[in-house]
């Protein structure tokens, strides 16, 4: 379907914020429960700290189960009702078409971005997010 994304299916349509890991309704034709492995996911999600970020694959070997492909589509299809912005990919680019939006967020929780250098100082370059100290290993708050 052309148009504008459905909110659950993408990290960066605007929900509510989840309360208490309040659930989420699965996509139509999986039943009233949402998955196991994605509920984990959004789980650990919900504990990366304002400022901070995890790759999808950290979050696969957090849960020691999947890969970055599999954390991938759970934040696809449940990732708006959590901080998707702050489950990246692992080179540092903000999420395709909700880079606008990410940067925002990353501005105002100071989540460290890479120095801009002579070629990304062009205008409409999206800066990326510096992954050696925005990273959170899961220990620290």
């Amino acid at each position: 379907m052309a148009g504008t994304p459905r909110h659950e299916e993408l990290p960066g349509g605007p929900a509510a914020p989840r309360e208490a890991h309040a659930p989420i309704p699965p996509p139509p034709g999986q039943g009233d429960q949402l998955p196991d492995y994605a509920d984990r996911v959004l789980e650990v999600a919900e504990l990366i700290p304002a400022g901070r970020v995890m790759t999808y694959g950290d979050i696969a070997e957090w849960l020691e189960e999947g890969g970055p492909r599999q954390v991938g589509r759970v934040m696809a299809l449940y990732g708006g009702a959590v901080c998707w912005w702050r489950v990246v990919r692992a080179d540092g680019v903000p999420l395709p078409g909700q880079e606008r939006e990410a940067l925002a967020r990353y501005h105002a929780e100071g989540t460290p971005l890479r120095e801009p250098t002579a070629a990304s100082r062009r205008q409409g370059h999206i800066p990326r997010i510096d992954i050696r100290r925005a990273r959170w290993d899961g220990k620290d708050g």
